[in-house]
């Protein structure tokens, strides 16, 4: 009995969002709805249930603020509730699978490599571009064409973009990832960007 159903609040105190889950899920973004940044939005509804509960009172809350979706409402779910894979549990067989047809993929969220036959495709439809589609390129990203030429920020948008950067100093965490602020971020953080 540790599921529970949660509501993500607009500022005039309206739920958008009901959601169902356990241990951090409240805080998480899903695929299309973020939590609000102000944590005081973020309300637990019930709590220490089971998850048959938890869905049961999920679908019972989107029901009563109905979807926008749907025209029924004024919440941003896509569906009614009462569906999720919290208990899935996949097979060994299933998780190679999965395995095998990911690997040498470039996945956007996890950095995995580039598989060498994608490498040389892309290699290679670069090598074959005619003359002409070349010179495209070049003027699409040269002098006027080029989306930044000609724009300058006004001294006070330069001044404010300076005093927002005062104290602040990089940091790395020596694996290539580094990020700017005033205070040390924590463990295995130092100073300077590499």
């Amino acid at each position: 009995m540790h599921y529970y159903t949660y509501a993500y609040l607009r500022e005039d105190r309206t739920p958008y969002y009901i959601g169902k889950g356990k241990g951090s899920r409240i805080y998480r973004k899903t695929r299309r709805i973020k939590p609000p940044k102000d944590k005081s939005r973020i309300i637990f509804l019930k709590q220490n249930l089971t998850e048959e509960e938890a869905f049961k009172h999920e679908i019972y809350m989107i029901a009563v603020f109905g979807r926008i979706n749907l025209g029924t409402g004024i919440l941003h779910n896509m569906t009614n509730g009462g569906e999720g894979g919290s208990g899935r549990v996949l097979s060994e067989e299933t998780r190679r699978k999965l395995s095998d047809a990911n690997r040498g993929k470039n996945h956007p969220n996890y950095g995995k490599t580039t598989s060498l036959e994608t490498k040389a495709k892309m290699s290679a439809s670069k090598k074959n571009m005619s003359d002409e589609t070349r010179a495209k390129y070049s003027a699409a990203n040269t002098g006027e064409n080029h989306p930044f030429y000609g724009k300058t920020h006004s001294p006070e948008t330069r001044a404010k973009y300076s005093a927002a950067r005062k104290g602040r100093k990089w940091w790395n965490d020596g694996c290539g990832n580094c990020k700017i602020m005033i205070e040390y971020p924590g463990d295995g953080w130092r100073l300077g960007r590499k």
